[in-house]
């Protein structure tokens, strides 16, 4: 897979996300990796689209008047939860690439009346931000549809956009073991989360060389399988979810695989991981 054609089809899945809704969907995926009833309720219901694999702002110790930036925002679901919990003199700070992503963002942005909040279009590996601008950088299940050769920009650019002293925090899936050939060309599985993503050592290796300290990285042992068992009532095809086939073309491996197995278990390949690393004041 060549670098156009990820971008062209990362952004064809989201696009169709980002115009379909599944409430309950989004609800349950939600819950299932780790949200509480409480964050929810504080949110546009149309902000939640069921594409997490983590909650950043649990690691995130996000504080009154801090400023933070979502990277890879789509629908607002963190920077909404992020924007209560920095403030009326805080600032929280998505960042997508994606039209029709922005475009339900801001929607819910006005529906809610959120002044603190602020939506900007770009790619994630190369941000139209000021350097050390924020307190804290958060993420979720985003990182991992960047080109691989692509990775370290971002990292880089978090690191650039954190103040001294800064933190970043990300919820992102993980690889546990090489995948096979069939799994790594499918590009429905790379829209779907999977055979983009990095193994620790290599998500350890980019953060280092951005610069970042006390780098943690931990398996949150939650149940990737839940996009799957999860019952819509939609055709969006959901992050990491059987339904990311729609993305794949009629010769896709990721197809034939599929046919030969009813139950692909996500979670023998993959996992969902809690990444906190700091900036140093220094």
């Amino acid at each position: 897979m060549d670098t156009k054609q990820i971008y062209e089809k990362v952004q064809e899945h989201y696009s169709l996300a980002a115009n379909t809704t599944s409430n309950t969907y989004g609800h349950k995926v939600a819950k299932a990796f780790g949200y509480t009833e409480d964050e929810l309720e504080q949110i546009p219901k149309d902000a939640n689209l069921g594409l997490s694999c983590g909650n950043p702002s649990a690691i995130a110790k996000l504080k009154e008047g801090e400023t933070v930036i979502d990277l890879g925002s789509g629908a607002g679901f963190d920077v909404f939860l992020a924007a209560k919990k920095v403030g009326v003199n805080g600032k929280a700070i998505g960042v997508d690439m994606n039209d029709d992503m922005l475009e339900r963002a801001n929607k819910n942005k006005e529906e809610a009346g959120a002044e603190n909040v602020l939506f900007v279009k770009s790619p994630i590996t190369k941000i139209d931000l000021t350097n050390e601008y924020a307190d804290c950088i958060i993420s979720n299940c985003v990182v991992n549809l960047v080109p691989e050769h692509q990775k370290q920009l971002v990292f880089n650019e978090t690191f650039r956009l954190l103040k001294p002293g800064g933190r970043l925090a990300i919820s992102d899936i993980l690889l546990k073991k090489e995948l096979p050939d069939e799994l790594k060309k499918s590009i429905a599985l790379y829209v779907g989360c999977i055979s983009g993503a990095s193994r620790v050592n290599e998500y350890e290796e980019y953060l280092r060389n951005a610069g970042f300290r006390d780098i943690l990285i931990v398996d949150n042992k939650h149940d990737l399988n839940v996009y799957n068992d999860t019952p819509r009532n939609d055709a969006r095809s959901s992050c990491c979810g059987k339904g990311c086939a729609a993305a794949a073309s009629a010769d896709d491996p990721l197809v034939a695989f599929m046919s030969q197995s009813k139950h692909l278990d996500f979670n023998e390949w993959a996992g969902s991981f809690q990444v906190y690393a700091l900036k140093s004041s220094s």
